[in-house]
């Protein structure tokens, strides 16, 4: 089962192109700050945007990088259950641990068409499926009841929620009666959703502050729940700011702070405002991140 901190990678670009020793850099210094896991070619890593070839590229890299010393949860999310099936096949033939795959978005699927949907993922694959609900992106919803219909395939492991509604973990939890592992999909939330059951965060703002988010999901897995409230409260500000724009230009910029890549998105993303950078850099300076 997954657990703690997982890190919704931001991929790396310049000049157009991957940049491959940043990403490498990247995946090297999250491990060293204690991040229990990487989610690479998720919506942060913008792979609405990306192409298959680099897709793939960015999943070797990071798997390979990692080599094993923490889980890699390769996205592998489409509308297109064809699409999402290769991607899933190409993860599992990479090595990754699990896939991260997306509710049918723009085509509107009813709840029998959700299901059927990740039940031919399930059925064309053989790698654990991390399942993504996010109604604000996707404009559809995977309800309770569809949820645990899914997780009774032996290989639907746990969901990622990003569905805004803090109820939905205690729906899920009386319908799933098997191991399930319950990752928040929101940081502002995560402590709320902790509390409730979860286990942990597939994080945006662990791109910036790793080790704040790590020792954040440890005090919730040890039930430290002051601790981990302490925590949280000095990364609002930062979860704030990393939204203020369109994820993933914040997150961007931050690590463009950092020194760990540039700040370039692809359209139709763009880079964040002045305004926006300079809360940014206000939050690190806060934090003593730089």
């Amino acid at each position: 089962m997954f657990s703690g901190s997982y890190v919704a990678l931001i991929t790396p670009f310049r000049a157009g192109v991957v940049d491959e020793p940043a990403l490498r850099n990247m995946v090297n210094w999250q491990i060293e700050q204690g991040s229990n896991g990487l989610v690479p070619m998720g919506t942060t890593g913008e792979s609405p945007t990306v192409t298959l070839a680099e897709h793939e590229q960015v999943m070797r890299i990071v798997i390979e990088e990692t080599a094993g010393r923490i889980p890699v949860i390769a996205g592998a999310g489409s509308n297109n259950p064809l699409e999402s099936v290769h991607y899933a096949r190409l993860a599992e033939d990479l090595g990754a641990n699990a896939i991260l795959c997306v509710a049918g978005y723009y085509n509107r699927p009813s709840q029998e068409g959700l299901y059927q949907h990740f039940h031919y993922l399930h059925e064309h694959s053989n790698i654990p499926i991390i399942i993504y609900n996010i109604p604000p992106r996707t404009v559809v919803d995977i309800k309770a009841e569809t949820m645990a219909r899914l997780a009774q395939l032996p290989r639907v492991l746990g969901v990622k929620d990003a569905t805004g509604d803090l109820t939905r973990i205690c729906q899920e939890r009386q319908l799933i009666q098997q191991p399930f592992s319950y990752l928040s999909g929101d940081d502002m939330t995560a402590l709320a959703y902790n509390a409730s059951g979860g286990q942990g965060c597939i994080s945006v703002t662990a791109n910036i502050a790793p080790k704040l988010c790590a020792q954040f999901q440890t005090a919730c897995l040890t039930g430290t729940y002051r601790e981990a409230l302490v925590i949280h409260e000095k990364l609002v500000p930062l979860h704030q700011a990393l939204f203020r724009e369109p994820n993933p230009s914040g997150p961007k910029y931050a690590a463009s702070l950092l020194g760990l890549c540039s700040d370039e998105v692809r359209l139709p993303l763009i880079p964040v405002s002045q305004a926006t950078k300079a809360e940014i850099h206000q939050c690190l300076e806060h934090l003593a991140l730089i």
